[in-house]
């Protein structure tokens, strides 16, 4: 999509569900605005609240406009029924609202018995089950005097922050989650060369002399050939010597004529015309001629010797032309299964040490941008060198994977070599790190629609995960999806975070 149709579409998404988009709140403005809310953030094993509400003042209305995220999916909670229930000084209250207000969102309206401390508690009720978020040290204030001071102690940060709405990040592929303490030893970045596997890939070779013959038939490096397939032959038609379809012939007629003989001298035997020792001559020769002709036939006709594909696969390389002329033993062409794959990578001395730590890889497609762990490809480490050569200073990695996912032989792959390690690290995904000149950022959340953009210090990346070594917090929230997009939406114009929503 061109770049310019993708900053106005994230404009307008940027204002969707807002009001006072895009511009900035004057004081004579400020005086005019709703009433201060509360904002209220909960997570569940399965969903995400994050709550906007009037101040709670016992005998008052208050609204609670409440959207509920699916964990799971980090989308909207479609349907089901949802009880708001209010607990403060031993009494209660509740409602019930059977549909969503709109797509996600649900808005109560709760009017506090009592003030005091108490908690706020959504039951959920879908077709997959029943569910309950909690919001404990929810105040009633006993006067709306009371409440709106309060109210209007509450600041969020307005520096290097950006409002991106729950409506939007609905639409879009976004996610948020915790950075990770984790074991994360050194990795080794490097590249790979592509091959088949030994055993995975098979050399057909010319078993006499003879002119190539591919006749009508079709012989290109690609093309899909079974195993047994006549790919082409190795015919001896008009060679003076060495002619192997003279030589077919004549093992034939030999074993023919020998078939012929024995049996004869079987039925002569029997009046004792023959004498056993004529027998056993006639029956040896008729044993030689017919191994002969045997082994001639398995490979050869009256035309040559039919070169066919010793498996299923395809033709990786050819090596003659149509109308050639081969030798015995010469190569003809190369069959590959493409099934499993060696990845050949080298990497510096300086890392010789660690080799006997290895455990497991990441590996990037560069033609797709895709990245795959060694897991999900069924390989393995099959070996790294323990010397270097005059020829090459770097020390070999060898490593196995299947070809699920289309790897072309031949090609080079990014690989993230993974030693183990007892150390623990903070990670956060790649996909997290928005980077301007030189230098990362992440997204950290203060609000489910509010973000910060925070500086971090990062430290080895293994292709999936980064680690943080400085400007995080374990229990903070950073976008870990979708970064990019909330950043873009940043430049369409700034949202109060306080303006709330129209719904």
């Amino acid at each position: 999509m061109n770049f310019k149709i993708l900053f106005f579409l994230l404009a307008a998404l940027a204002v969707t569900g807002c009001n006072n988009a895009g511009k900035e709140v004057t004081a004579g403005e400020a005086e005019i605005q709703d009433e201060p809310k509360f904002q209220y953030t909960a997570y569940s094993k399965d969903f995400e609240l994050f709550a906007e509400a009037d101040p709670f003042v016992a005998g008052k209305s208050a609204n609670i406009l409440s959207h509920f995220t699916l964990l799971e999916t980090f989308g909207p909670l479609e349907s089901g029924s949802v009880t708001a229930r209010l607990t403060a000084s031993g009494q209660e209250t509740a409602q019930v609202l059977d549909n969503p207000t709109r797509r996600g969102i649900y808005s109560f309206d709760i009017v506090p018995s009592a003030a005091g401390i108490g908690m706020l508690t959504f039951e959920i009720k879908t077709d997959d089950g029943a569910y309950s978020v909690e919001i404990p040290g929810i105040t009633v204030y006993p006067n709306e005097e009371t409440a709106h001071e309060a109210a209007e102690k509450v600041v969020l940060p307005s520096t290097n922050t950006v409002v991106f709405t729950k409506e939007q990040s609905w639409k879009i592929d976004f996610r948020t989650a915790s950075p990770v303490i984790e074991p994360f030893g050194q990795v080794i970045k490097t590249t790979a060369r592509v091959e088949s596997a030994p055993g995975d890939e098979f050399m057909v070779s010319a078993k006499t002399n003879g002119i190539i013959s591919v006749g009508g038939g079709t012989f290109a490096e690609g093309m899909a050939v079974s195993a047994g397939q006549t790919v082409c032959t190795v015919t001896g038609s008009g060679l003076a010597d060495n002619n192997s379809s003279v030589r077919f012939s004549e093992a034939k007629n030999n074993y023919d004529k020998a078939r012929a003989d024995y049996e004869r001298s079987q039925k002569l035997a029997v009046n004792k015309i023959v004498s056993e020792k004529d027998l056993l001559s006639a029956k040896t020769e008729y044993d030689n001629t017919k191994a002969v002709y045997e082994s001639l036939k398995n490979n050869f006709s009256t035309s040559g010797q039919n070169v066919t594909s010793p498996a299923t696969g395809f033709v990786r390389q050819i090596f003659v032309r149509n109308g050639e002329y081969v030798e015995a033993g010469q190569p003809v062409f190369v069959v590959s299964r493409n099934k499993s794959l060696i990845l050949r990578a080298e990497i510096q001395q300086k890392y010789a040490s660690v080799l006997s730590s290895l455990t497991s890889a990441n590996i990037r497609d560069m033609a797709i941008d895709k990245l795959f762990t060694l897991e999900q490809l069924n390989g393995k480490i099959v070996s790294y060198g323990r010397a270097a050569n005059s020829d090459n200073f770097l020390i070999p990695v060898t490593l196995q994977v299947d070809n699920t996912e289309g790897f072309v032989p031949g090609s080079f792959v990014e690989i993230y070599l993974i030693t183990k390690t007892s150390d623990q690290a903070m990670t956060v995904p790649v996909s997290s790190l928005l980077e301007e000149q030189g230098k990362f950022f992440v997204l950290v959340q203060i609000t489910p629609e509010l973000f910060e953009k925070r500086e971090i210090r990062s430290g080895a990346s293994d292709g999936m995960k980064t680690e943080v070594l400085q400007g995080l917090a374990a229990g903070e929230r950073v976008v870990n999806r979708g970064a990019m997009l909330v950043k873009l939406s940043q430049a369409s114009g700034e949202l109060d975070p306080h303006a709330g929503h129209v719904h």
